[in-house]
C-alpha cells in the first residue's frame, strides 16, 4: 500500500516491490503469480481492515443515521492518490480482462460492502429512522452514487473535493430517507 501511495499502481513493478521487501521478483511470482493477482490480494487486504472498521462503526450506540454517516465517511477516499481507492481503481480496470475466480473475489469484497449498507438500512427503516425504503434497491443506489464520487476524489477532479463530496451525500440521504412521521 505504502509503494502504491508513493509511486501509484502503474509504475510499481515487481522489481521495485521485491526490493522493498527483500524478495527477488521472482519470488513474488511464485505467490502471486502477475500483478493483478498481487494488485487483488493487496485490495482484498486493505478491504478486511475496512471491514473490521466498518463492523465496530455499525455495532457502536448511536442512531442508524449517524452511523450511516459514518460509513460513507469511512466510504470515501481521503483524497486525491488515496492508496485504497488508487487500489480499486487499478483492479477495476484490470478486471475487464481478468479471469472468472478474480471477478468473484471482487464481487465478494463488494457484496461484504453491500451487505452491512442494507443491515444499517434496514434497521433505520425498522426503527422508523428513515423514510420506508427497500433497504438492498436503495443500497445499490447509494453505493453507485458513493463509487462515483469516489472516483472523483480519488483521482482528483477539480471542484469535487472530500468535503463538497460528502456535503453533496448527506444532502441526498436527507431528501431520499428523510424522517418517517409517526401516526
Amino acid at each position: 500500500m505504502r509503494m502504491i501511495a508513493e509511486r501509484g499502481p502503474e509504475k510499481l513493478t515487481m522489481a521495485a516491490l521485491g526490493r522493498a521487501v527483500g524478495m527477488s521478483s521472482g519470488h513474488l511470482l511464485y505467490y502471486f503469480h502477475s500483478k493483478h493477482e498481487l494488485l487483488l490480494r493487496t485490495l482484498e487486504w486493505s478491504e478486511d481492515r475496512l471491514g473490521a472498521e466498518r463492523a465496530r462503526l455499525l455495532t457502536r450506540t448511536g442512531t442508524a443515521r449517524e452511523r450511516l454517516e459514518a460509513y460513507v465517511d469511512l466510504y470515501v477516499p481521503d483524497g486525491h492518490r488515496d492508496p485504497h481507492w488508487t487500489l480499486w481503481l487499478e483492479v477495476w480496470n484490470r478486471s475487464q480482462n481478468a479471469a472468472d475466480d478474480a471477478r468473484d473475489r471482487q464481487a465478494a469484497i463488494e457484496g461484504a460492502r453491500h451487505r452491512d449498507l442494507v443491515a444499517l438500512l434496514a434497521e433505520g427503516v425498522s426503527k422508523e429512522e428513515f423514510r420506508a425504503v427497500d433497504p438492498d434497491r436503495f443500497a445499490a443506489r447509494l453505493r453507485a452514487l458513493l463509487d462515483g464520487f469516489s472516483i472523483h476524489v480519488a483521482i482528483g477532479l477539480r471542484g469535487t473535493d472530500r468535503d463538497q463530496i460528502l456535503s453533496h451525500v448527506r444532502e441526498f440521504l436527507d431528501e431520499s430517507l428523510g424522517r418517517q412521521r409517526r401516526s
